[in-house]
């Protein structure tokens, strides 16, 4: 069981109620949380025999993870069939896209005060599937738009292109100074030589009182009824290839529960035989394309 309070690891203080986070390939793992699956349901089932107050899961995504929010979705969903209401809450994600955004704004603006003479910034994360990984190109695009440096790149770590062809990218661009900024929790795991590594994108501070903000109204949701996990399962909406209606525009998006008898921890399956789209495309060829709420200022 992961938790983060300011005394000692393991339990939230500040609200009565057991946090646990889960955590993904931006590397949640490092802020304390556990892999989605089995080991989250594990630290849920040891939580709620060890106490009789609520159990709140935080997904630690920074936004480029919806599958890690219906993961965990579908973990409460199968583990509350064994408990009476109101013991089980998923929390809204650690942070979103805008929270990223802002958040490696304030880190080149850092690069720029370390190193006055930075003319170039490298967005690095662990590499995921296509569409996150996608996700991470329009970010840094509105980091660049938004803020101070000529040039803002992407590489990934353990993916294409990598963090040395990413700094090479900027040199060959005329970059005299890179500076990397991490859009992850997680360190990448080989520096390339002359890159200014900018530190962790958020402090252990901040990452608590993070977490606290959104456990506290996790439990503020609870208390009027709604432990978030039908929001959960419709995280992944809109997220991947897009797909065509049939003829009449007919569509059903419920997704069915899984069979009483299986593994909580196998992975979900979808009506669907491919993912959801940025939009779907009617018969006449014209699409409605599905929002993505913007996020909360960060804590």
């Amino acid at each position: 069981m992961a938790a983060i309070a300011p005394e000692r690891p393991g339990r939230a203080t500040e609200s009565a109620a057991s946090v646990i986070l889960a955590g993904g390939h931006e590397g949640g793992a490092a802020a304390g949380g556990v892999h989605p699956g089995r080991p989250l349901s594990e630290a849920v089932r040891a939580a709620l025999a060890a106490s009789p107050e609520p159990v709140c899961v935080v997904p630690m995504t920074l936004g480029r993870d919806p599958g890690l929010i219906a993961d965990c979705a579908r973990a409460l969903r199968w583990l509350s069939r064994e408990e009476g209401p109101g013991r089980l809450v998923l929390a809204p994600p650690f942070a979103t896209v805008d929270h990223l955004t802002a958040w490696l704004r304030t880190a080149a603006l850092k690069a720029v005060r370390e190193a006055p003479d930075t003319s170039a910034v490298l967005v690095t994360a662990p590499v995921a599937g296509p569409f996150e990984d996608a996700d991470l190109f329009r970010v840094a695009r509105l980091v660049r738009q938004y803020g101070h440096h000529r040039w803002v790149e992407v590489a990934f770590d353990g993916g294409d292109p990598d963090l040395a062809e990413g700094a090479e990218r900027c040199r060959r661009l005329g970059a005299g100074h890179v500076a990397l900024v991490r859009a992850a929790f997680v360190p990448p795991a080989e520096l390339p030589a002359g890159v200014l590594d900018t530190g962790p994108l958020l402090s252990d501070a901040a990452i608590a009182q993070v977490v606290r903000a959104r456990a506290q109204e996790a439990l503020h949701r609870l208390a009027h009824g709604h432990d978030g996990v039908a929001e959960g399962l419709d995280a992944e909406h809109g997220h991947g290839y897009a797909h065509t209606h049939g003829p009449g525009g007919d569509h059903d998006h419920t997704h069915p529960g899984p069979d009483p008898g299986a593994d909580p921890d196998a992975h979900h399956t979808d009506a669907h035989t491919h993912a959801h789209g940025e939009s779907h495309r009617r018969a006449d060829g014209r699409g409605h394309g599905h929002g993505h709420p913007h996020g909360h200022s960060p804590h």
